[in-house]
């Protein structure tokens, strides 16, 4: 008896431990905010990039952020800007820019000519229907000369 109230405690006491859930930032306009000018304008170009060219799909405008020998360091996505517009051309669709990342943006960091930019994430919990966890994703660029030269996230190698 005196076992199995240990077991329950220990299952209380890890339940009561469960991860807190990833919160998004309430207003995206202060995660562009930074110590240098530079780090400044290498937020707004990713922050630019990412509301003008991934969510609003306007590949034509590839070139005004993304640099020509751009390296990609996501498995499943090519090396190069005409290979990421080609990657990119087989499911996305232009429409309006929205004023701010419709993606729930938990931080955006900017450091050197790198910038960090980390979203919040649900997931179905594997064999719990109808649950689900939250994480974080991260996704980071490298800026040369006004432009994205090089690109980081953890994503797997899709099957």
């Amino acid at each position: 008896m005196k076992s199995l109230l240990i077991a329950i405690l220990a299952a209380a006491s890890l339940s009561a431990m469960a991860q807190s859930a990833v919160v998004p930032a309430p207003d995206q306009s202060t995660l562009l905010s930074a110590a240098t000018s530079q780090a400044r304008a290498n937020k707004r170009l990713v922050y630019d990039f990412w509301r003008d060219v991934l969510e609003g799909g306007h590949l034509e405008n590839a070139d005004k952020y993304l640099s020509v020998g751009y390296v990609q360091h996501n498995p499943n996505v090519p090396s190069g800007r005409a290979g990421f517009v080609r990657f990119f051309g087989q499911f996305s669709k232009p429409h309006p820019v929205a004023d701010r990342i419709q993606a729930p943006v938990v931080a955006m960091i900017a450091e050197g000519d790198l910038v960090v930019v980390a979203l919040a994430q649900s997931h179905p919990v594997p064999g719990k229907t109808g649950q689900s966890y939250s994480t974080t994703w991260f996704d980071m660029f490298r800026i040369e000369h006004g432009k994205i030269v090089e690109h980081w996230d953890n994503a797997l190698l899709e099957k």
